[in-house]
């Protein structure tokens, strides 16, 4: 019995060249603009962000969408003591630089999205897992990039808040205790356009080239 499969579409070199501007300019934004997100938008990145892989197909994120008031407050509050917390660890001017930085869209983003990844879920039968159970993660972060860059293709911007305590968001968020933390994200329209970092922008750090990151043997 042959399969019906059907046809691969076929990605030309302008659609390569288009998809390389959608990596360029997705970027980690921190400034928003308070408008909100069309009907719908943000169920439909969801769906994108489950088309990622992950292994064994266990499916092991889940999304936390953070739309109470009182919760968001909490979240906020707990990145501002972990900021002056941060902001101690340094000394001298880069300290002072630090203090410059804009590091979340918190209060202006219109929506907020905590991501969390389920070691323990029973889709996948744990296949992949048994020697690398962080493998759940590094699926839910699979995930992410697919929304971020859907998100980017919307118009969207993104911003991950990672200077947080994590045991801290996952109670103000009353999840499952076995739930991994995995990011808290901004979401919302950019209120300026950039296709640099701001980090880079701003002097906090400069891109290296990819041929420093790749060690043959």
């Amino acid at each position: 019995m042959s399969l019906d499969l059907p046809s691969p579409p076929e990605f030309d070199a302008a659609f390569r060249a288009r998809l390389h501007e959608l990596f360029c300019w997705r970027r980690d934004v921190r400034r928003f603009r308070q408008d909100a997100l069309p009907e719908g938008m943000l169920e439909r990145l969801i769906e994108i962000a489950c088309t990622a892989p992950s292994v064994g197909l266990s499916q092991p994120w889940r999304f936390v969408v953070v739309e109470d008031g009182a919760r968001r407050q909490t979240v906020l509050a707990n990145f501002e003591a972990a900021n002056a917390e941060a902001l101690g660890a340094y000394g001298g001017e880069r300290a002072q630089h630090y203090a410059t930085l804009k590091l979340a869209g918190l209060r202006e983003a219109p929506c907020h999205l905590a991501v969390f990844a389920d070691r323990g879920t029973p889709l996948g039968h744990a296949l992949g897992r048994r020697t690398m159970p962080e493998t759940a993660e590094y699926s839910a972060v699979a995930a992410i990039f697919s929304l971020w860059l859907a998100a980017r293709a919307e118009g969207l911007g993104v911003g991950w808040v990672s200077i947080l305590d994590p045991a801290a968001i996952a109670a103000a968020l009353d999840v499952p205790a076995h739930w991994r933390f995995i990011g808290y994200f901004c979401i919302g329209y950019p209120e300026t356009e950039d296709d640099c970092p701001e980090l880079e922008r701003a002097g906090w750090e400069q891109r290296r080239p990819a041929a420093e990151s790749i060690l043959r043997r």
